[in-house]
């Protein structure tokens, strides 16, 4: 590559990619060694094809950037593909990153992408940017994997950052989203890609950081604060413990940096609540400061048996307890259930019907999903999860009453096709 060319980003904006956009945009802002860097945020394809080829023609050197879920892949190689086939001849370096990459980077690879991106992507998409700023090979970034001859070849992985030193968002680029308060996850159930993307423990971001950035928030016209954390109560610890005082920290310190008018909401998406979290004293804390009326619990499946092989860490009696205390609270319970876990027999799927009806009598709102074999996961080899006619009823009976929400019908096309892609473990 030719140093001293102007360098422009062009990342593909659209769901489900501009999350980790939004937070990869802040990394590159806010780096002054990269200030000289453009960077553009189309939202769909011609946009997309637009921007790179009118960037490639002004004389810049162009890095296209996508990130998607094992779910989102196909359209991600399938809009690679349409700008591949109308670049005539221009010069494009096409990079991809995110759980499915970091997953499978030889899919990906040869799936028509440059480079892949395999672990946490801020360090890494500095680093790159500054190779090609400077006329370097970008495959000697830290943390990328490339092709050569057919074979892969990958230089480490991409390192966990610390939250604090980076921005949740990118603020100059008036890209704002909700602040990632805790990454990783210690509980490591075996459906989830977060902790083996993220690895199994917890790194929190400091009080005085999320303040900081929830008052940037506001100072941009931003009513609403809402945070990215596996399990919200989690906030403060390193175990399975509830540090209540470091929430409170929390709450009433950006309680305070949104002013009166704003809002802050804690506990519904993207911030769930674990089941054994859901006690009086948390409940009552949150009635202090959030603006939420709802709380996204955890459930996942009414069988014993599926709650121990997939190592949720908690059993059903516990999902029923947090239903009724949040009831109790002054909260609507929206429970999450996963429909065609790996080794379910007809005995733990009525035990999961039965226990979305007995919350739905108790008050809750129960949010179905289906079992998608995520890629990087201990059960990326299960079958897709399948959901039987007679629970299909019951389900649309569920549904048709107000109490069922979810996109399980389609998650089970997807995991269809994310089965029908994987490829047989290496060694």
């Amino acid at each position: 590559m030719s140093p001293h060319r102007p360098v422009s980003l062009v990342l593909s904006y659209q769901y489900p990619g501009k999350y980790a956009f939004t937070v990869l945009a802040g990394a590159v802002e806010s780096d002054p060694a990269l200030a000289d860097v453009k960077l553009w945020f189309p939202r769909d394809k011609d946009t997309l094809l637009a921007t790179v080829r009118e960037r490639v023609d002004a004389g810049d050197t162009v890095v296209a950037a996508w990130s998607f879920y094992s779910a989102s892949f196909a359209p991600a190689v399938e809009e690679l593909a349409y700008v591949r086939e109308r670049l005539d001849g221009r010069s494009v370096l096409c990079i991809a990153g995110g759980v499915h990459a970091t997953a499978e980077p030889l899919q990906t690879l040869q799936a028509g992408f440059d480079l892949v991106a395999v672990g946490e992507g801020e360090h890494s998409l500095r680093e790159l940017l500054g190779r090609v700023q400077r006329g370097e090979d970008p495959r000697r970034t830290h943390g990328v994997a490339w092709l050569k001859d057919g074979k892969l070849e990958q230089n480490g992985r991409g390192e966990g950052v610390t939250l604090d030193d980076f921005p949740p968002f990118a603020a100059r680029h008036s890209k704002f989203g909700a602040i990632e308060i805790t990454r990783g996850c210690i509980y490591a159930c075996r459906f989830c890609q977060t902790p083996f993307m993220s690895k199994a423990r917890f790194r929190h971001r400091s009080v005085a950081n999320v303040a900081h950035w929830a008052r940037e928030l506001r100072r941009a016209g931003k009513r609403d604060l809402r945070f990215i954390t596996p399990t919200s109560m989690s906030y403060g610890t390193g175990d399975e413990t509830m540090n209540l005082a470091a929430v409170e920290e929390l709450l009433a310190a950006v309680r305070e940096a949104m002013a009166p008018d704003g809002r802050v909401y804690y506990g519904t998406f993207p911030s769930e609540v674990r089941p054994e979290h859901v006690t009086p004293e948390a409940l009552a804390l949150l009635k202090r400061y959030v603006h939420n009326d709802n709380l996204i619990i955890g459930g996942q499946s009414g069988s014993e048996r599926v709650l121990q092989s997939t190592r949720r860490g908690h059993d059903v009696e516990t999902v029923v307890r947090a239903t009724r205390l949040a009831v109790e609270g002054g909260f609507v319970p929206n429970v999450d259930f996963i429909l065609g876990l790996p080794g379910e027999e007809a005995s733990d799927v009525e035990a999961t019907v039965a226990l979305m009806e007995r919350l739905a009598e108790l008050g809750a709102r129960v949010h179905g999903h289906t079992f998608m074999p995520l890629p990087g996961t201990p059960f990326r080899d299960a079958p897709p999860g399948q959901v039987d006619d007679e629970t299909r009823r019951k389900l649309d009976r569920l549904a048709s009453q107000g109490r069922l929400y979810g996109h399980w019908k389609h998650q089970a096309v997807l995991a269809e096709g994310i089965a029908s892609r994987r490829r047989p473990r290496a060694g």
